[in-house]
Protein backbone atom coordinates (compact mmCIF):
# COMPACT_ATOMS: atom_id res chain seq x y z
CA UNK A 1 0.00 0.00 0.00
CA UNK A 2 1.09 3.47 -1.11
CA UNK A 3 0.30 7.18 -0.23
CA UNK A 4 -1.83 7.10 3.16
CA UNK A 5 -3.15 4.16 4.93
CA UNK A 6 -6.85 3.74 5.63
CA UNK A 7 -8.36 4.36 9.29
CA UNK A 8 -11.08 2.35 10.23
CA UNK A 9 -12.68 2.49 13.16
CA UNK A 10 -15.21 0.04 15.19
CA UNK A 11 -18.32 0.72 17.19
CA UNK A 12 -20.81 -0.48 19.35
CA UNK A 13 -22.43 -1.35 22.75
CA UNK A 14 -20.71 -3.24 25.62
CA UNK A 15 -20.55 -6.78 24.78
CA UNK A 16 -20.70 -6.30 20.64
CA UNK A 17 -17.17 -8.34 20.29
CA UNK A 18 -15.53 -5.23 19.06
CA UNK A 19 -11.74 -6.21 20.72
CA UNK A 20 -12.33 -9.83 19.50
CA UNK A 21 -13.26 -8.91 16.08
CA UNK A 22 -10.58 -6.41 15.78
CA UNK A 23 -7.60 -8.61 16.69
CA UNK A 24 -9.14 -11.48 14.33
CA UNK A 25 -9.57 -8.55 11.55
CA UNK A 26 -5.79 -7.82 12.01
CA UNK A 27 -4.06 -11.29 11.72
CA UNK A 28 -5.95 -11.45 8.90
CA UNK A 29 -4.47 -8.38 7.04
CA UNK A 30 -1.24 -9.03 8.51
CA UNK A 31 -1.68 -12.48 6.85
CA UNK A 32 -2.23 -10.34 3.82
CA UNK A 33 1.25 -8.47 4.14
CA UNK A 34 -0.53 -5.33 4.90
CA UNK A 35 0.73 -3.17 7.71
CA UNK A 36 -1.64 -2.45 10.67
CA UNK A 37 -1.71 -0.91 13.50
CA UNK A 38 -4.12 -1.79 16.07
CA UNK A 39 -5.21 0.91 18.94
CA UNK A 40 -8.32 1.80 20.90
CA UNK A 41 -9.99 4.89 23.06
CA UNK A 42 -9.77 6.01 25.47
CA UNK A 43 -6.39 5.34 25.75
CA UNK A 44 -4.06 4.30 22.58
CA UNK A 45 -1.75 6.75 23.86
CA UNK A 46 0.68 6.97 26.77
CA UNK A 47 -1.46 10.53 28.36
CA UNK A 48 -4.87 9.27 26.93
CA UNK A 49 -4.24 5.89 28.71
CA UNK A 50 -4.15 7.93 31.77
CA UNK A 51 -7.46 9.47 31.25
CA UNK A 52 -8.89 6.08 30.30
CA UNK A 53 -8.83 4.99 33.38
CA UNK A 54 -10.39 8.06 34.82
CA UNK A 55 -12.82 7.78 32.27
CA UNK A 56 -13.81 4.18 32.70
CA UNK A 57 -13.36 3.97 36.43
CA UNK A 58 -16.18 6.12 36.76
CA UNK A 59 -14.38 9.55 38.05
CA UNK A 60 -15.57 12.12 35.54
CA UNK A 61 -19.44 10.52 35.97
CA UNK A 62 -20.43 13.09 39.00
CA UNK A 63 -19.20 15.94 36.59
CA UNK A 64 -21.74 15.25 33.88
CA UNK A 65 -22.08 14.26 30.26
CA UNK A 66 -20.03 17.53 29.32
CA UNK A 67 -17.27 17.08 31.30
CA UNK A 68 -16.86 13.40 30.24
CA UNK A 69 -16.40 14.49 26.33
CA UNK A 70 -14.01 17.20 27.03
CA UNK A 71 -11.89 14.42 29.08
CA UNK A 72 -12.66 12.00 25.94
CA UNK A 73 -11.70 15.00 23.32
CA UNK A 74 -8.42 15.44 24.82
CA UNK A 75 -7.29 12.09 25.58
CA UNK A 76 -8.35 11.51 21.16
CA UNK A 77 -6.29 14.59 20.59
CA UNK A 78 -3.37 12.99 21.65
CA UNK A 79 -4.04 9.87 20.48
CA UNK A 80 -4.43 10.82 17.16
CA UNK A 81 -1.20 13.03 17.21
CA UNK A 82 0.85 9.93 19.28
CA UNK A 83 -0.31 7.45 17.25
CA UNK A 84 -2.90 7.42 14.52
CA UNK A 85 -1.87 10.16 11.85
CA UNK A 86 2.12 9.16 12.17
CA UNK A 87 0.51 5.50 11.46
CA UNK A 88 -1.61 6.94 8.65
CA UNK A 89 1.27 9.07 6.93
CA UNK A 90 3.29 5.78 7.35
CA UNK A 91 0.83 3.93 4.66
CA UNK A 92 -0.69 1.62 7.89
CA UNK A 93 -4.28 0.42 8.03
CA UNK A 94 -5.21 1.78 11.74
CA UNK A 95 -7.79 -0.37 13.15
CA UNK A 96 -9.04 1.86 16.29
CA UNK A 97 -11.64 0.25 19.10
CA UNK A 98 -13.87 3.07 19.18
CA UNK A 99 -13.95 7.04 18.19
CA UNK A 100 -15.67 10.20 18.20
CA UNK A 101 -19.04 8.22 17.32
CA UNK A 102 -18.94 6.87 20.89
CA UNK A 103 -18.75 10.44 22.24
CA UNK A 104 -21.40 11.26 20.11
CA UNK A 105 -24.13 8.42 21.23
CA UNK A 106 -22.51 8.17 25.21
CA UNK A 107 -22.58 11.41 25.69
CA UNK A 108 -24.59 13.08 23.09
CA UNK A 109 -27.70 11.02 22.44
CA UNK A 110 -27.15 9.31 26.35
CA UNK A 111 -25.76 12.24 28.08
CA UNK A 112 -27.89 14.59 26.47
CA UNK A 113 -25.30 16.63 25.29
CA UNK A 114 -26.63 19.09 21.84
CA UNK A 115 -25.48 18.34 18.50
CA UNK A 116 -23.58 21.89 17.81
CA UNK A 117 -21.81 21.59 21.31
CA UNK A 118 -20.19 17.84 20.17
CA UNK A 119 -19.38 19.74 16.47
CA UNK A 120 -17.40 21.99 18.49
CA UNK A 121 -15.43 20.19 20.46
CA UNK A 122 -15.15 17.72 17.63
CA UNK A 123 -13.65 20.24 15.66
CA UNK A 124 -10.76 21.19 18.09
CA UNK A 125 -9.74 17.96 19.00
CA UNK A 126 -9.98 16.15 15.55
CA UNK A 127 -10.01 18.17 12.31
CA UNK A 128 -10.28 16.54 9.14
CA UNK A 129 -8.63 13.29 10.84
CA UNK A 130 -12.37 11.30 10.89
CA UNK A 131 -12.08 7.93 9.80
CA UNK A 132 -12.09 6.18 6.21
CA UNK A 133 -14.58 3.50 7.25
CA UNK A 134 -16.95 3.11 10.59
CA UNK A 135 -18.15 -0.57 11.22
CA UNK A 136 -20.82 0.02 13.68
CA UNK A 137 -21.31 -3.94 15.40
CA UNK A 138 -25.24 -4.51 16.58
CA UNK A 139 -26.28 -6.79 18.76
CA UNK A 140 -30.35 -7.04 20.65
CA UNK A 141 -30.09 -6.23 23.68
CA UNK A 142 -30.93 -10.40 24.96
CA UNK A 143 -27.24 -11.02 23.38
CA UNK A 144 -25.82 -8.01 25.19
CA UNK A 145 -26.84 -9.47 28.29
CA UNK A 146 -26.13 -12.86 27.52
CA UNK A 147 -22.76 -11.54 26.49
CA UNK A 148 -21.92 -10.19 29.86
CA UNK A 149 -23.29 -12.66 31.73
CA UNK A 150 -20.64 -14.81 30.29
CA UNK A 151 -17.94 -12.65 30.88
CA UNK A 152 -18.95 -12.56 34.49
CA UNK A 153 -15.68 -12.97 36.83
CA UNK A 154 -13.08 -12.52 33.24
CA UNK A 155 -12.99 -8.69 34.64
CA UNK A 156 -13.81 -5.70 36.34
CA UNK A 157 -17.17 -4.06 34.54
CA UNK A 158 -16.68 0.02 33.58
CA UNK A 159 -18.17 2.98 34.36
CA UNK A 160 -20.49 2.40 31.15
CA UNK A 161 -21.34 -1.35 31.58
CA UNK A 162 -22.64 -0.89 34.71
CA UNK A 163 -25.35 0.90 33.54
CA UNK A 164 -28.77 -0.08 33.03
CA UNK A 165 -30.69 -1.73 30.45
CA UNK A 166 -32.37 1.08 29.22
CA UNK A 167 -29.24 2.72 28.49
CA UNK A 168 -27.79 0.12 26.29
CA UNK A 169 -30.78 0.32 24.48
CA UNK A 170 -30.55 3.67 23.86
CA UNK A 171 -26.88 3.23 22.80
CA UNK A 172 -27.70 0.58 20.39
CA UNK A 173 -30.18 2.79 18.52
CA UNK A 174 -28.16 5.30 18.72
CA UNK A 175 -25.41 4.10 16.78
CA UNK A 176 -27.98 2.32 14.26
CA UNK A 177 -29.27 6.11 13.55
CA UNK A 178 -25.94 7.27 13.37
CA UNK A 179 -25.40 4.68 10.31
CA UNK A 180 -28.57 5.85 8.84
CA UNK A 181 -27.24 9.39 8.59
CA UNK A 182 -24.26 8.60 6.76
CA UNK A 183 -24.53 5.52 5.54
CA UNK A 184 -21.14 6.25 3.38
CA UNK A 185 -18.87 6.01 6.19
CA UNK A 186 -20.86 4.15 8.86
CA UNK A 187 -22.15 0.96 8.13
CA UNK A 188 -23.91 -1.52 10.16
CA UNK A 189 -22.60 -5.52 11.05
CA UNK A 190 -24.94 -7.96 12.36
CA UNK A 191 -22.57 -9.12 15.26
CA UNK A 192 -25.12 -11.71 16.66
CA UNK A 193 -23.84 -14.53 14.79
CA UNK A 194 -20.86 -16.55 15.24
CA UNK A 195 -17.65 -15.83 15.81
CA UNK A 196 -16.55 -16.77 12.25
CA UNK A 197 -19.77 -15.48 10.17
CA UNK A 198 -19.01 -11.63 11.95
CA UNK A 199 -15.43 -11.98 10.92
CA UNK A 200 -16.50 -13.01 7.59
CA UNK A 201 -18.88 -10.36 7.15
CA UNK A 202 -16.05 -7.52 8.49
CA UNK A 203 -13.56 -8.53 6.49
CA UNK A 204 -15.72 -8.44 3.26
CA UNK A 205 -16.23 -5.09 3.78
CA UNK A 206 -12.65 -4.01 5.02
CA UNK A 207 -11.33 -5.90 1.28
CA UNK A 208 -14.38 -3.54 -0.60
CA UNK A 209 -12.42 -0.27 0.76
CA UNK A 210 -8.45 -0.75 0.89
CA UNK A 211 -8.07 -3.67 -2.31
CA UNK A 212 -8.80 -0.39 -4.87
CA UNK A 213 -5.86 1.58 -2.50
CA UNK A 214 -3.95 -1.32 -2.33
Amino acid sequence: MSGRGQFITFEGGEGSGKSTQIARLAEALRGRGLDVVVTREPGGSPAAEILRSILLGGHAKMDGPLAEAALFAAARADHLASVIRPALEAGSIVLCDRFADSTRVYQGVAGGIDTATLEQIEAAAIGPTWPDLTLVLDINEKTRTERRSARTGESASDRFEDEDGAFHAAIAQGFRDLARREPQRIHLIDAGGSMEVVSERIEAEILALIEPAA
